[in-house]
């Protein structure tokens, strides 16, 4: 009976030890799979374009989307259509989302404080991509990745100088401005007045915003044309205006890019097609192509590693004759 009650002691106490294994090993398994569900949790990015203004926005917002879809980052995005209340809705909506990350092209530099604020309360930081905001406390952004403005500017401002450096007379310039309130239209003015002011011959005569698009661009140009009867020379701030600025010279009868010099900034491709014909005389390059940069960031800030406060863009510059090697290859 000893013998018989020993034996079956002995089979309780491996069924037990069986069921024990098998407990942990579910237990493991189970740890396993929701620390590889947690590893393969897709980073969600809450993007807020300012519009579909012009060729370089198309071109930014295809290289933010094909960027996020490449990094396997869950991309909620938004067009603003130019209205910075519209941003401050996205950005709050993507507070209210818990999304991980904020990206936000910024329709106008100032008044964003308060919404920052309280993305920052909700421990969600914030990426500024293309434009730059003004606020005073820099702890409200991770970091801010774009162009020099005041540099492509001055690229505009120093091919002007140059070609007018031995004018013994008065050059009439016009400038077709970007977004009021925008960095890129407040420092790109900044960069070309700087290098200009040395002469006292080039002469801005004229200076209004075309709100970065080719429609805006040929009615102030058209406007300008009939204001003024002696221009030498247009400064836009983006190629769409000068685009639509050359379509106002020629149904005046002149020839862009004889009769009125043009120089721009972008470089997309109806304006380096423009640049390659001799219609557009110079422009500076602003690369839309930062998508690829930002997913980076993104997860950079999301393994909360360090990344610079601010981020350059490589650009550069084109004449015609480089315009016509560049375009082939072109990206945009």
């Amino acid at each position: 009976m000893s013998n018989y009650r020993s034996l079956i002691a002995r089979k309780r106490f491996a069924f037990a030890l069986l069921c024990a294994v098998v407990l942990a090993g579910s237990v493991l398994a189970s740890v396993a799979s929701s620390k590889t569900g947690a590893s393969q949790k897709k980073i969600v990015l809450g993007f807020s374009q300012v519009g579909s203004e012009s060729g370089w926005r198309a071109a930014n917002t295809k290289s933010i989307k094909d960027s996020a879809k490449a990094a396997a980052i869950s991309l909620k995005f938004s067009d603003a259509q130019q209205k910075q209340e519209n941003q401050i809705a996205a950005i709050r909506s993507y507070i209210q989302q818990h999304v991980d990350v904020i990206a936000f092209s910024p329709v106008v530099a100032s008044g964003w404080d308060p919404v920052l604020k309280e993305a920052k309360r909700a421990h969600i930081p914030v990426v500024l991509t293309d434009r730059a905001v003004d606020s005073k406390d820099k702890s409200l952004y991770v970091t801010f990745l774009g162009s020099d403005f005041i540099r492509e500017g001055k690229f505009a401002g120093d091919w002007v100088a140059k070609a007018y450096k031995n004018a013994t007379k008065d050059v009439n310039v016009v400038e077709l401005q970007g977004t009021t309130g925008s960095s890129p239209a407040i420092d790109r003015a900044k960069g070309f007045r700087a290098m200009i002011k040395s002469n006292p011959h080039l002469k801005i005569i004229a200076s209004q915003t075309g709100e970065f698009t080719r429609a805006k661009g040929k009615e102030v140009m058209a406007a300008f044309l009939k204001a003024h009867k002696d221009i030498d020379l247009l400064f836009a701030h983006n190629d769409d205006m000068g685009l639509g600025a050359i379509e106002a010279i020629e149904e005046a009868g002149l020839k862009p890019g004889k009769d009125i010099k043009i120089v721009t900034i972008d470089a997309v491709h109806d304006g380096m097609v423009a640049l390659s014909q001799g219609k557009i005389n110079f422009i500076a390059e602003c690369s839309p192509l930062l998508g690829p940069q930002l997913m980076d960031l993104v997860k950079k800030t999301v393994a909360h590693k360090s990344v610079p406060k601010r981020i350059v863009t490589k650009e550069t510059t084109f004449t015609p004759a480089q315009a016509k090697v560049a375009l082939p290859t072109r990206k945009y």
